[in-house]
């Protein structure tokens, strides 16, 4: 290959920009490696980016892994420890190292298209957009992977998420995935929310546009994420999942959706009827109908995406539950979290204000 088809053909070579792809990571054995060659057969200039991987305490191998991966693909890695451990915190950590005029987030469990880096800096320069992404492919390992994929790519599991539909035109967007932004935006609006994990995008997307800016979802921008292969790590992942939520929208109130609110609303019918059931029997039978709708529910959605396949049909509405129970579950435990930390802090100023109201009327 010469170096000029080595070389996106949209811009000249001198005006490619430096771009700097961070990579937080914590437990990628498996994964990492995959991430990291589809890194290395990018089609963008390789010495025009740098990869810097934050690992925030892999007890696995993922530091070994990666090295080798690097020293096998040809691929230039930073590799930096990340001693506050949360994906936020790396990427921040990441910043302050990354010397690219554009940063590009992508996540251990992802494979990118060979010409995403491409295709983010095209989208950017020819949009003028401060922040850009696209739709993402979900793949899972073995029977119950698949179903988790089929589960977290459909409109039933995921609600109206633009980037989880594959087939999504160009548009205007709220947040995207593996997003490439300006540096410029982080030194005007700062880093990713280190109090909020696994939400850290949402929010961080969710301020760039309060302050002005615009994201832009392309279908010029391909990547493929490798979801769960368990329900029990999926549904400790939407539990993650729901605790973010709940700060995030606390954080940003003008974004609640009704979609929002159905999994909190579906867990505390359930969880109402098992509690004052036996107290009285209408909260049984609310349950019970409520549980019954969602299942029936669950189980025609997940009929159409598996073409009617029963066996699959029963995996992917296993699935469903195991992402929306946690996830309502998690928002209200996050709600209520959030609550009592205001109600906390609301008596700690003032008990203090009562202090310094008798510092103030004592006799000298």
């Amino acid at each position: 290959m010469t170096e000029t088809e080595a070389q996106p053909q949209w811009l000249r070579p001198d005006d490619l920009p430096f771009v700097t792809v961070i990579v937080p990571v914590r437990n990628e054995e498996g994964f990492i490696g995959r991430c990291l060659q589809a890194l290395a057969a990018q089609d963008y200039p390789h010495e025009l980016f740098e990869t810097i991987v934050l690992d925030g305490g892999s007890r696995d191998a993922t530091e070994s892994e990666t090295r080798l991966t690097a020293e096998t693909e040809g691929l230039t890695v930073f590799y930096v420890p990340n001693p506050k451990h949360t994906t936020a915190a790396g990427f921040n950590l990441g910043l302050t190292l990354a010397h690219g005029d554009i940063i590009i987030k992508v996540d251990g469990h992802t494979r990118v298209a060979p010409d995403f880096i491409s295709a983010n800096v095209r989208t950017l320069q020819l949009s003028g957009a401060d922040a850009v992404g696209g739709p993402i492919e979900t793949r899972g390992y073995g029977t119950t992977g698949r179903a988790i994929a089929l589960a977290m790519a459909s409109r039933f599991g995921v609600g109206g998420t633009v980037f989880r539909d594959e087939d999504a035109a160009e548009q205007w967007t709220d947040s995207v995935p593996y997003g490439a932004y300006r540096r410029e935006v982080f030194e005007r609006i700062g880093g990713l929310a280190e109090d909020i994990d696994r939400g850290e995008d949402d929010e961080f997307n969710y301020r760039l546009i309060d302050a002005g800016g615009r994201i832009l979802l392309s279908p010029s921008i391909r990547s493929t994420y490798y979801c769960r292969s368990s329900y029990e790590e999926l549904a400790r992942q939407y539990w993650g999942y729901g605790l973010a939520k709940a700060k995030v929208l606390q954080r940003h109130p003008s974004r609640l959706h009704w979609r929002h609110l159905v999994p909190s609303a579906l867990v505390a019918t359930l969880a109402g009827g098992l509690l004052f059931g036996g107290i009285n029997r209408r909260f049984g039978w609310l349950a019970a109908l409520a549980g019954g709708a969602y299942g029936v529910a669950a189980w025609l959605a997940a009929s159409k995406v598996t073409n009617g396949d029963r066996q699959e049909t029963k995996r992917v509405s296993i699935a469903y539950a195991c992402m929306h129970l946690p996830a309502g579950a998690g928002m209200l435990v996050g709600l209520a979290r959030g609550i009592a930390g205001k109600l906390n802090s609301g008596r700690m100023e003032a008990q203090s204000g009562n202090r310094a109201i008798g510092q103030e009327t004592e006799p000298p």
